[in-house]
């Protein structure tokens, strides 16, 4: 027991210095887990988002494209980075869930699970990871994934966003909006986000206590 326990905590703690770094790599990864088909996307990366979650007490966990975690290390609010020159922004990222209620439902399908818009590039020297920081309140705040009982492990997407001009006067989705029912690819075309320039994603499962 001791041993198994042992091979689970290393392998926690190998995650918190995983990331990506390989556009094909993560375009293959969201084709192989059919996310733009599910999504009705175009998704043709140009640069690399980096999401962060702290983790209270120890080091935390940048994700790779379809890792999963454990829901408890979920709670966020998640910190972005981009790698390589995507300008200095506005920058829109969304985060949503296509397989609520499960993946064999997914009649409530997509979950909206953050929504922000104006984030800007922070650069420091030496750092081959730009910092994304809003200078306004999200729309949506980031919602800790929560699958239901019983149900397989949920695809949990994140996406980067070129923020038109015009954005902050969109009305189609404010703090008040339900968050299901949402659809991202509507959504960007509508108010002008076109295709996402970057994504990443992770897998989180019902809490075992839950399953």
């Amino acid at each position: 027991m001791f041993r198994s326990l042992s091979l689970i905590l290393l392998a926690f703690a190998g995650l918190a210095f995983s990331q990506d770094l390989d556009l094909a790599v993560v375009k293959q990864a969201f084709e192989d887990a059919s996310i733009p088909t599910d999504l009705f996307i175009n998704f043709d990366p140009s640069a690399l988002l980096e999401v962060t979650f702290p983790e209270p007490g120890s080091q935390p966990i940048t994700l790779h494209a379809g890792v999963q975690l454990p829901r408890n290390a979920t709670a966020g609010p998640p910190e972005f980075g981009v790698i390589d020159d995507v300008g200095e922004g506005p920058f829109v990222v969304a985060t949503v869930d296509p397989d609520a209620l499960t993946p064999q439902d997914p009649s409530e399908a997509q979950i909206r699970h953050f929504l922000g818009p104006n984030f800007f590039v922070k650069c420091l020297p030496g750092d081959n990871v730009h910092t994304l920081v809003n200078r306004t309140p999200a729309i949506s705040e980031f919602l800790q994934p929560t699958p239901p009982a019983g149900s397989d492990a949920h695809r949990y997407i994140f996406l980067l966003f070129n923020q038109p001009v015009s954005f902050n006067a969109q009305t189609l989705v404010t703090p008040t909006t339900p968050i299901e029912l949402f659809n991202i690819s509507a959504f960007a075309a509508a108010t002008g986000l076109g295709d996402p320039i970057a994504g990443t994603f992770m897998l989180v499962a019902p809490d075992p206590t839950e399953a």
